[in-house]
């Protein structure tokens, strides 16, 4: 029987870099449960006070509750908040959210006053994991320009290790066997670099349908294929899966 997948979010936090567009990655432990020394974008399972922080009127789909863990997520693993004071337009400062209670992330808003910034979620990608993998996620991916003037720093339990990098330039350090990076981070990446900008890539993302994406495992006598529907807008269908790592998406 398949395993039932978990929902979950994942947030490709994007800024304008002086040679192009960039995207913030972080590395997984070594010793991780999850895709261990993999690159991913911040990201992880829906937590049961998500639903309860998600705007009863913020329209869908994805449910609220995705957005609410995006952003959640995005603030225990790098330190970045995309949140404001009720009645500002402006996000917090870096020396605001360093002043931040310490607490669970439904109390620290509830005690901060803060307004989550969910308006600023574009949503991206929608994967679930094959169904032969024994730990499966159901995963909306979301792109948001990086908060100005807040900095990333990594949770170090489990990432460590942030890095502000090229679509284009990770992908090649991948291919050459220099950097580890799972399925959908992959292709993800590989759309991303198709935009020149910041304002490219949220106004290609908010003009895309979200097709959502369970990738087939084919043996083939030439070798080991993901498959995927041609409408997801990826430029294919079938990708080699050789030197791939299986885990893709989520956390553990």
């Amino acid at each position: 029987m398949a395993a039932i997948p978990v929902p979950a979010s994942t947030v490709l936090l994007l800024r304008d870099g002086a040679e192009g567009l960039e995207v913030l990655m972080i590395t997984r432990h070594a010793a991780s449960g999850f895709a261990a020394g993999a690159l991913a974008f911040p990201g992880g399972k829906l937590d049961p006070e998500d639903e309860r922080l998600a705007p009863a009127s913020l329209a869908g789909p994805p449910p609220g509750a995705f957005r609410v863990a995006a952003v959640r997520e995005t603030y225990e693993e790098t330190g970045l908040l995309l949140a404001r004071r009720p009645g500002s337009a402006s996000l917090l400062a870096h020396d605001d959210v360093a002043a931040l209670p310490s607490a669970g992330f439904a109390d620290l808003v509830a005690e901060a006053g803060l307004e989550l910034a969910l308006d600023l979620l574009v949503p991206y990608a929608h994967w679930i994991t094959p169904v032969d993998s024994p730990k499966r996620f159901d995963t909306h991916f979301f792109l948001a320009p990086v908060p100005e003037g807040q900095r990333p720093i990594a949770d170090e339990r489990e990432t460590h290790g942030l890095s502000w990098v090229r679509p284009a330039e990770i992908l090649a350090e991948a291919e050459a066997g220099r950097a580890s990076l799972v399925f959908a981070t992959r292709m993800n990446l590989r759309r991303l670099a198709e935009s020149a900008s910041v304002a490219d890539a949220l106004e290609a993302a908010r003009a895309r349908p979200v097709a959502t994406v369970c990738p087939e495992i084919v043996k083939r006598p030439d070798g080991t294929y993901f498959c995927i529907p041609e409408a997801a807008g990826y430029g294919g269908s079938e990708f080699p899966a050789a030197g791939i790592p299986r885990a893709w998406s989520g956390k553990s």
